[in-house]
């Protein structure tokens, strides 16, 4: 008589859980990090001149293909890890937005173009060895990260996402109809569903909440789209499409199939581009320590061990060298997904998987991929604005497991108020040049992860 298969708890990390849930799971996290998978080579394509409209057409395609097979197969390899290089933590991996500012300056030095593009990409095949190497001998280095240093890196990076949440909410701020009554509108329903399914749901249902309000969401969209104008007239008297309209045309235009090609763009190795590239590859480092620690506290809630931080940026660093052969961005941690899995707490490896092979399917399959990447922003942003908070949780969560001693509160109240504070107002360090703009500006996360390291070796220890 044969065996009947035994499944286990989605909150496990090796738990074995029916393929159905598994691809449920795993589909939600691919829908929270799509969009910023893509966007930042977006951006730094558009730099260097590098679109759909330029002479690099074709290039700019695969490119945008390799992005998405890059993150399911460094994924993967964080996820299960080869050696040493993974941290086997539930973290999904994607093109890293951290470096858009370093890499614009790269762009304009080097006058764009496919040079410049090479450019980047040979500092990252550099840049992500040396993470590499720095992720090795991590162990030593643990000791100054202790859980009051990395839960304000977790904090940090929780208030930093908050705003992004809050501006996909609102339709996203590109949006020629951003804040606009429609946008708050699905943003708001979408949200309550969450909630709805959530707390009033048990099983499945419940720890597939962000899907079913995403799915709310695109129908809700679709209906609209039915029963309102889809078209609007700005002060200008210009025409635009409204953000929350689903554009199937991209759908119709994509391709079926489509391989990956290796090198695209033939990579360049100017100290021009490394130099800076390098101090950007120690910056996400004590990003992946926090997104990392905060991913274990939320869904586990332990602190994450010294393997785990180790291989977890081994694989940061070697997966971001990996992706610039295939001509893509670095690829890191992605903190978005950080929030999903502190909010539903499934740290299943099997379910982060096939979000794994979701992407790796997108980028073979374009047609796929066009199909999630018409959600409308606020679709998204009825989902964010729970799960980036959730990862703010997780920084208190990680800061209260010591003793808030006067020491501590003053490493958190200067790490956030003075740290976190620059870097979100970055316009105060203007003066500055511009390498110390480029890395401390911006989200906070860097200032206030050094100023609580600082603190943290300077300041006397409490007496026992």
């Amino acid at each position: 008589m044969e065996k009947t298969k035994e499944y286990t708890s989605p909150y496990e990390m090796d738990g074995r859980i029916p393929w159905p849930k598994a691809i449920v799971y795993g589909l939600q996290h691919v829908l929270a990090m799509f969009v910023g998978n893509l966007t930042p080579l977006i951006v730094i394509c558009g730099a260097c001149g590098i679109g759909a409209a330029s002479d690099f057409a074709e290039v700019y395609v695969e490119l945008l293909q390799n992005a998405m097979i890059i993150a399911g197969v460094v994924t993967l390899v964080q996820l299960f890890a080869i050696g040493p290089v993974g941290g086997r933590v539930p973290i999904i991996m994607g093109t890293s937005s951290g470096f858009i500012g370093v890499f614009k300056s790269v762009a304009g030095v080097m006058g764009g173009g496919v040079i410049a593009y090479g450019a980047i990409m040979g500092a990252s095949i550099i840049g992500g060895l040396f993470e590499g190497v720095l992720g090795f001998f991590l162990k030593p280095l643990r000791r100054f990260f202790p859980a009051v240093v990395t839960g304000t890196v977790v904090l940090s990076i929780g208030l930093s996402l908050i705003s992004v949440g809050v501006s996909s909410f609102g339709g996203g701020s590109s949006a020629a109809d951003y804040g606009s009554l429609e946008n708050l509108f699905i943003g708001l329903v979408v949200l309550i569903i969450i909630l709805g399914v959530k707390h009033f749901a048990k099983g499945m249902a419940s720890s597939s909440s962000i899907l079913i309000g995403i799915i709310a969401g695109y129908v809700l969209c679709f209906i609209m789209g039915m029963i309102l104008p889809t078209t609007a007239v700005n002060a200008d008297g210009v025409e635009y499409t409204k953000a929350w309209v689903l554009n199937f045309d991209k759908v119709r235009e994509a391709s079926w199939f489509a391989l990956p090609k290796v090198m695209p763009v033939k990579p360049i190795f100017d100290m021009r581009a490394i130099v800076p590239v390098l101090i950007m590859f120690i910056v996400t480092a004590v990003e992946t320590i926090g997104d990392i620690s905060g991913v274990m506290e939320g869904g586990l809630g332990r602190e994450a061990t010294d393997k785990e931080l180790s291989g977890g940026v081994m694989c940061d660093g070697l997966g971001s060298s990996l992706a610039a052969l295939f001509g893509v961005l670095p690829n890191t941690s992605f903190s978005q997904n950080v929030g999903l899995v502190t909010m539903t707490k499934v740290v299943n490896r099997m379910a982060l998987a096939c979000g794994a092979g979701v992407l790796i399917l997108c980028g073979l399959f374009p047609k796929l991929a066009a199909l999630i990447s018409i959600m409308p922003q606020s679709v998204l942003g009825g989902a964010a604005v729970m799960m980036f908070s959730s990862i703010v949780v997780s920084g208190i969560q990680l800061i209260t497991k010591e003793k808030l001693t006067g020491r501590n509160i003053t490493i958190v109240s200067v790490a956030l108020g003075l740290g976190y504070g620059l870097g979100a107002n970055s316009d105060i360090l203007r003066m500055l040049p511009d390498t110390m703009q480029l890395i401390f500006g911006g989200s906070g996360i860097v200032p206030a992860a050094i100023v609580a390291l600082v603190l943290n070796i300077v300041l006397p220890k409490d007496e026992a």
